[in-house]
Order: structure tokens, then C-alpha cells, then sequence
């Protein structure tokens, strides 16, 4: 009796010492219904569904519309019956009356989605999408059973903005063509169907599928999309395409296309148009770019060193694009560093192309990337939207309500890398500059909202430095506690648990746990869910120890740096475990007895609200 009192009363002390994380209804009942597990892997009963798409696009470069017919095999994995249909086609966003974060020019506004054809299964519906926002949604007639399959065919059109954000016209004649085809939202686990509308703040959430898609353009403009061309030699001239083909099995960097080949006409096959068929499997969108003057650039780099498998890199360009003269040989150092340093997991995909346009935005294979005139700066926003590559397209994150999940990882992996490239001085400099500095100085309440916040509910600073600086300082913190080993365990175990499914915050939460074999509740807590900033302050000293007092109560890492009377010096790492049981006030015990003259507490990165408190001087 006395042994089974001990053990429950050991049992309660362990308990009150690990946090349960906050977890909304909807999220534990799906971890109830089995479709997730609290080890951080998918559920028992996890499923998503999948849709096989096949497309076929114009885009006329007189009108400037892109027209299309598509034909979706949807597939519902999920044990419900599906009654409605849900459409998203994110470019009504131009649409004057879809919601958007602010004002906008009238040339960012068109008409938005025309649908001339709809059919489910053989049946026609008369949808006028008109009424629709950036989701409409299909009444079936004929309900949707657990576990089996339907067929959608849509026509469609729409025309390219005037003003190009994310997709648009770049120039009169070249345009960036992305979410440019109606789609079946996702349907999930936890929220069941996807319908919140886009806007141009949050972004997005897409299943996994397959596409096979063709995109018609006139004669000598070339395509660039995401995805395998499969048929070079019918769109390109002999000596280009075979200059391509080259390209995907060396180092070199090759000029497949100039500014006088493009001008005169020799580089595409001469028909009035050209079809540019391509097909990329298990990937969450495409999207393509094209152009008839564009400079084009290609090699490849080895991203498996195990398999020996290649990626294509290319990228397209002005001539007044000098920031994209490098973009080659940068993304060849990209791919390979990402493979093999942080995240540390090879390339997925078979190409990363460079797009000179407006957006500074990630796509599946792809980045749409401005000229800025400062080619470092250039440099590293394209890392950034090569490391996106991992998060959101190898783990399907649901940007629009979670954006950290995958903003805070591509700033953190644009910090490690720029590291590499730049050295730490100079990497340092930009992450403080531009990823904390405005959100450690401004102290208005939006800044220090919960990082758990859907990215729908905060907006301005709060939706940026939540989706930014915040999560990716919260994601070093943890790389400084774990140490590089097991913190790269806990992040390749996260990931293998969730390459090419649907991850929520607490599935990142669960899987670091289980890898790492701590419970970080207490961590994730501090950093996710509460509103806590940066701010320590040296609270006293002696010969014996130093108090350190954490007033903003973020777990961050810290260096005490020691000068003695003797004027020696001293510096000690203080990792964020140092928090772990109080984390208000942290005790550094000194192994010197040695007389201290002067302390100086330095966050590094971790910008202090309150610097001039980090540092004591005896009297």
C-alpha cells in the first residue's frame, strides 16, 4: 500500500512538472479519432486525399488571358461523405470585391475567373463563378462516398493583372503564370474543408497531387515551369535543346539562350505556337513563368551524394537583371548546402528555377524573385525562397493558419546559410537588421502576441514577426539547447514523419519530443503560447555567482561575459536550459573566486528590449 502511495505520489510531482501545451477542441479530436498520435507521427487513422490533375493552358500574349481545360480525378481517402465542392481559384483575388490586407492600384484589378464548362461525373453544372471569392463552392447532386474517386472537368479563363504581385505581367511581354487553374481546396483531418479565403497576406494550403499540364504559348517565347519538360525537341531548336539537355548533367554553367538568340527568333521552333508539356508528381502546386526576350541560364548540381540524383537549376532573366547573372552558380551552392548542412536532407525536387519578376515568393521548383540592384541582398532573399522548398513543399504546412510553421523555418535556414556564404559577422548583422530590430523596438501590443495565433487573426507586425523573427529565434533557441546532433535527429525525425502530409504546430511539438527524448513542453510553451519578449537584465553578482533576471521571459540563449579586477576576461555560454525550471531567474555559479570588475550579458541575435540593464560594474 505505502509502495503503490509512493509511486502515485512520484507520478504527481513528474506531472506537475511537464506542461500540457494548449490545444485546441478541434486538434484533440483529432488526436482522439486516431488520425494523429502524440509521438509526433501520423495517426493510425491518418489519411488525406489526392487529386490527379491534368491541364491544358493558353496564355495569349495579346489579351493577356490565360485560358485552360482541366480534367481532376479526386480522390477522398477520408471516412466522409463529401456533399459539397469546394473550388479555390486564389487570382480572384483581383477581383474588386474579394477581401485583401489593404488598398491596392486599379491595375491589380480584373474581372477574376470565368468558367465556361463544369462537370462532375459526366454531369453538367451551371456554376457562374462570378459570385464567387477566392473559394466557391459546388452543391453535388450526387454525394461523394468514403473511399472512392470522382471526375471534375472545368474550362476556364481569366486575365493576367496589369500590376504583377505574386503572378502577373512582369513586362508586356513576359508574365508569371501561378495559381492560375481552379483546384479542389483541401480537405483534412482537423478543420474537414478548407474555405477561408485568400488574401494577399496569408498564404497557402494545398494537397499533395499529381500533375500532367501543357502550357501553349506563341513562338519565341520560352516556358519555364515547375516540373519535367518532357518534350524539348518539339518546342526548342536542335542546338538549344540539346544546350539543355547538357545542362542537367554538369557543374558548368551554360548559356542556353542570349539576348541576340532571343531576338532573332532562333531559339524556339517556329510554329505560330509551341505546346511546353511538363508533369511533376506528389507536389502541392505549379505554376510557370514565360517570356520572349528573357536571358537563360542552366546547370545542375549533385543533391544525392548516395544516389548519385541530380537537380537542374536554371534561371531566366533581363538583361537588365544583374542581380540574376549569379543566380546559377548561388542556387547550385544553395541546393547542395541545403542538402547537406541544414536541413541536412537532399533536394527533393528534379529543378529550381530563378524567375525575375516582382513577388520575392516561393513556388514548387520555382522562385519569383525582384531586381534589387544589390546582388548579396539578392543572394540571400533567393535563399530564402529555396529553402522554402522544405517548408511548405516537402511538409504540406498549412500556411494560411500557421504561417510560422514554415516562414520561421526558411528565415532560420536563410540565416545558416548566409553564415556559410557571408561569414557570421555579416550574416548577424542582416538577421538583427531585418528580422528582430523592428520587432524588439516596438513595443505596441500586436508585437508580442502568442506565436500559436492563426496567421488569419493577426495582421501588420503581428502576422510578421509571429511568421518570421519570432518563430525562427524560437527554432535557434532550440538548435542552441538540443546542440547541433540531436537537434538535427529531432528535425529529420519531424520531418520523415510528416514529407509529403499535412503537419500542425502540435505534430512539431510531439515528434521534437519523442526524437529528442525530453519533454520540451515547458520550452514550447514558453515560446508558442504565451506573450512573453526579449529582455534580461543582470539582476546582481558576486565572486560566487551572478543573477540574471529574464523580464521579457522568452528561454533564449546568452553569453556572460566576465572581465575580472585583474582585467583577464571570461565568457560563458548560457544555453535556453538554464530556464528550464525558473524562468524568471537564472543563477550562473563561478568557478573563479576571483574579484569581478565588470559583467556584460550579450543575447547575440536575441535583440534586448532593454540593453542598457545587460550590463553590471562594481562599485
Amino acid at each position: 500500500m505505502k509502495k503503490n502511495i509512493l509511486i502515485g505520489f512520484l507520478f504527481l510531482i513528474q506531472y506537475s512538472f511537464s506542461q500540457e501545451l494548449y490545444m485546441p477542441r478541434n486538434i484533440k479530436e483529432a488526436y482522439e479519432k486516431g488520425t494523429r498520435s502524440k509521438d509526433g507521427k501520423p495517426g493510425k487513422k491518418y489519411w488525406q486525399n489526392h487529386g490527379k490533375y491534368t491541364i491544358d493552358l493558353t496564355v495569349n500574349a495579346v489579351t493577356k488571358v490565360v485560358s485552360g481545360t482541366e480534367t481532376i480525378v479526386y480522390e477522398n481517402n477520408s471516412p466522409d461523405t463529401l456533399r459539397n465542392l469546394p473550388i479555390r481559384f486564389v487570382n480572384n483575388l483581383h477581383k474588386p470585391s474579394s477581401p485583401r490586407s489593404g488598398t491596392v492600384n486599379d491595375d491589380f484589378l480584373s474581372e477574376g475567373l470565368t468558367i465556361t464548362l463544369l462537370k462532375v461525373e459526366g454531369e453538367v453544372y451551371k456554376e457562374d463563378a462570378r459570385s464567387w471569392g477566392t473559394v466557391g463552392s459546388v452543391k453535388l447532386k450526387k454525394a461523394v462516398a468514403p473511399h472512392s474517386k470522382i471526375t471534375i472537368n472545368i474550362d476556364w479563363n481569366y486575365p493576367l493583372s496589369k500590376e504583377s504581385g505574386r503572378e502577373g505581367q512582369i513586362d508586356n511581354s513576359t508574365f508569371f503564370v501561378a495559381y492560375s487553374y481552379p483546384r479542389v481546396t483541401v480537405f483534412d483531418d482537423y478543420n474537414g474543408w478548407d474555405r477561408l479565403p485568400h488574401t494577399d497576406r496569408q498564404e497557402f494550403y494545398n494537397d499533395f497531387n499529381d500533375y500532367t499540364y501543357s502550357v501553349k504559348a506563341p513562338k519565341n517565347y520560352v516556358v519555364y515551369g515547375t516540373g519535367d519538360l518532357l518534350n524539348p525537341d518539339e518546342v526548342l531548336q536542335p542546338e538549344f535543346s540539346a544546350r539543355l539537355k547538357k545542362s542537367y548533367v554538369t557543374d558548368e554553367v551554360l548559356h542556353i539562350a542570349n539576348e541576340q538568340e532571343m531576338k532573332s527568333g532562333a531559339v524556339t521552333k517556329q510554329n505560330d505556337w509551341n505546346t511546353w508539356k511538363f508533369e511533376a508528381k506528389n507536389i502541392s502546386d505549379v505554376c510557370f513563368g514565360l517570356s520572349d526576350h528573357y536571358l537563360w541560364d542552366a546547370s545542375s548540381v549533385l543533391v544525392d551524394k548516395k544516389t548519385n540524383r541530380r537537380a537542374s537549376v536554371q534561371a531566366a532573366y533581363d538583361v537588365k537583371g544583374t542581380d540574376f547573372v549569379a543566380s546559377v552558380k548561388n542556387n547550385q551552392y544553395a541546393l547542395d548546402w541545403f542538402s547537406n548542412n541544414w536541413p541536412g536532407v537532399p533536394y527533393p525536387f528534379s529543378k529550381m528555377t530563378a524567375f525575375q519578376g516582382f513577388a520575392d515568393m516561393e513556388y514548387p521548383m520555382m522562385c519569383n524573385d525582384s531586381q534589387m540592384g544589390d546582388p548579396v541582398f539578392a543572394q540571400l532573399v533567393q535563399d530564402h525562397e529555396v529553402a522554402h522548398t522544405y517548408f511548405p513543399f516537402y511538409m504540406g504546412i498549412n500556411e494560411t493558419r500557421y504561417a510560422f510553421m514554415d516562414e520561421g523555418w526558411a528565415t532560420t535556414f536563410e540565416y545558416l546559410i548566409g553564415t556559410a556564404e557571408h561569414g557570421k559577422e555579416a550574416a548577424d548583422k542582416f538577421y538583427k537588421q531585418f528580422r528582430v530590430a523592428q520587432y524588439i523596438n516596438d513595443p505596441s501590443t500586436e508585437e508580442d502576441q502568442p506565436i500559436i495565433s492563426m496567421s488569419t487573426q493577426v495582421s501588420g507586425p503581428g502576422y510578421g514577426n509571429n511568421s518570421y523573427g519570432k518563430a525562427s529565434l524560437s527554432y535557434i533557441a532550440l538548435k542552441d539547447m538540443l546542440g547541433d546532433d540531436l537537434f538535427k535527429k529531432s528535425l529529420h525525425a519531424y520531418m520523415d514523419n510528416w514529407n509529403g502530409k499535412h503537419p500542425i504546430p502540435w505534430d512539431y511539438f510531439n515528434s521534437i519530443n519523442t526524437a529528442s527524448g525530453k519533454n520540451l513542453n515547458w520550452f514550447f510553451n514558453n515560446w508558442f503560447f504565451t506573450n512573453n519578449y526579449i529582455d534580461l537584465s543582470v539582476k546582481s553578482a558576486d565572486a560566487k555567482a551572478i543573477s540574471v533576471e529574464n523580464v521579457g521571459g522568452f528561454a533564449i540563449p546568452f553569453e556572460v561575459n566576465i572581465v575580472y579586477a585583474d582585467d583577464t576576461k571570461e565568457s560563458l555560454h548560457q544555453t535556453p536550459a538554464i530556464w528550464e525550471k525558473n524562468q524568471k531567474l537564472a543563477t550562473i555559479t563561478l568557478k573563479s573566486k576571483k574579484q569581478i570588475k565588470e559583467i556584460t550579458v550579450d543575447n547575440g541575435i536575441f535583440l534586448d528590449a532593454t540593453p542598457a540593464n545587460n550590463t553590471w560594474k562594481s562599485k
